[in-house]
């Protein structure tokens, strides 16, 4: 008998028939003699419905009673999946955060989970019951209800496994796990049958929407076991774990991730001075702009571009700060463009292979891709090219590191 805890998305619980079709999944758990913890979402489309009809009262509506309102379409579900269980002859008992000990701070709409009081949710277990949590929700000290912002309900279902040491932890989604890139980009991405939380971290933090990142970060430091699996259709998923594959057959690359919502500025004939890109980047940051790759080029008349990315809403808001800075560091101009999109390559391997950026940068030669930036770690690299190369870019290098479907290899 193992302890799993289940989170189903918005999608999978979208209607009466989905829930139907969730609780009869969550039965067949149940019935082969293992505990069960389920998390849900929100019906699909209710969260913006309710944030919808809060707009209709007010453009900056307080932001406690936006949690008190959004918190209210996770109640929905749980009440629903406790009655379709309940009508399959099953003990199930719906708990709302506060219900199931979910203890946050008192940041409103982008709470962060301090502590879990699984006492309550013990008991039902105990009992033989399941065990129906709303997620993306808990409580402060002072009880006002919290939200943790959206996509919470991943970040809740691993809180729960944690907390309750769960053997698992399942994500069902409408995707039956995580790809080496996005199927519709490239037809011949495979589904990957393990993936270490490194390479998910990277993946999920480089524009792979599969996971949210925070579940991802959580589940990392409690080491806890995570699955993505489809709602809709059966099969094993893609599990993330410690463990590294050490097969001598393991790709070296792991997976493709790629992002659209790209711009690129750059500041033109700085002074080659210390401290100038403290000058250039520290306004920015104060405006809650979020820097991405960094360039610097140093021209032989002792001036420097500084070149950055920033994501393509905070363009313009960019664009704008940074003229005023120029003109207060005398530099030349300031340039920019939103039609770029950052194209990154994943896996552990590449700690252990050599060669990786070169045959990369000969991939996108051949395809006559120019590279505007490039940024590394030790398990990633990123390059940025122009938006229009995107398709072109992601299955050239599918291919050439071996990452197509064996299917498509044989046709």
């Amino acid at each position: 008998m193992a302890l799993y805890v289940q989170k189903y998305g918005g999608t999978s619980v979208g209607s009466i028939e989905r829930i139907e079709a969730v609780a009869d999944k969550v039965k067949s758990f149940h019935d082969a003699g293992h505990q069960m913890v389920v998390a849900v979402s929100a019906m699909s489309g209710e969260t913006n419905r309710l944030i919808g009809l809060a707009k209709g009262i007010s453009e900056t509506p307080d932001p406690r009673e936006m949690d008190v309102l959004v918190s209210t379409g996770e109640q929905v579900t749980i009440a629903l999946l406790s009655m379709a269980l309940q009508k399959r002859g099953i003990n199930a008992r719906s708990f709302t955060g506060w219900q199931a000990g979910i203890k946050t701070d008192h940041s409103y709409m982008k709470a962060r989970i301090e502590d879990i009081d699984t006492t309550d949710m013990r008991k039902q277990l105990d009992k033989g019951g399941v065990v129906i949590v709303a997620g993306f929700q808990g409580v402060d000290e002072e009880h006002n209800i919290t939200t943790l912002g959206r996509g919470g309900s991943d970040t809740t279902g691993v809180a729960l496994a944690a907390a309750l040491q769960a053997d698992e932890c399942q994500i069902y989604t409408d995707v039956d796990g995580v790809y080496t890139t996005d199927p519709r980009v490239v037809p011949a991405a495979r589904r990957m049958e393990k993936v270490t939380f490194e390479e998910m971290l990277e993946m999920a933090s480089l524009g792979s929407k599969v996971l949210q990142i925070r579940s991802v970060e959580f589940a990392g430091k409690y080491k806890v076991p995570l699955r993505v699996l489809s709602s809709f259709k059966e099969g094993n998923g893609t599990l993330i774990t410690m463990e590294e594959n050490s097969s001598v057959e393991n790709p070296v690359i792991s997976g493709i991730a790629f992002n659209r919502d790209e711009a690129k500025v750059t500041v033109k004939g700085v002074p080659d001075v210390p401290g100038v890109a403290s000058r250039i980047l520290v306004p920015v940051s104060d405006a809650n702009i979020e820097v991405d790759m960094i360039v610097q080029n140093v021209s032989a008349d002792g001036t420097t571009d500084f070149t950055f990315t920033v994501n393509r809403s905070d363009y313009q808001k960019a664009l704008t700060i940074l003229k005023n800075v120029a003109a207060e560091l005398k530099a030349r101009e300031v340039t920019g463009t939103d039609d770029i999109c950052k194209v990154s390559m994943v896996g552990v391997g590449m700690r252990s292979h050599a060669g990786v950026a070169s045959k990369m940068f000969k991939v996108l030669a051949d395809e006559n891709i120019n590279i505007l930036a490039i940024t590394t770690s030790e398990i990633k690299i990123s390059v940025v090219i122009a938006e229009k190369y995107l398709e072109l870019a992601v299955r050239a290098l599918h291919t050439a590191f071996g990452l197509d479907a064996e299917a498509t290899e044989e046709q």
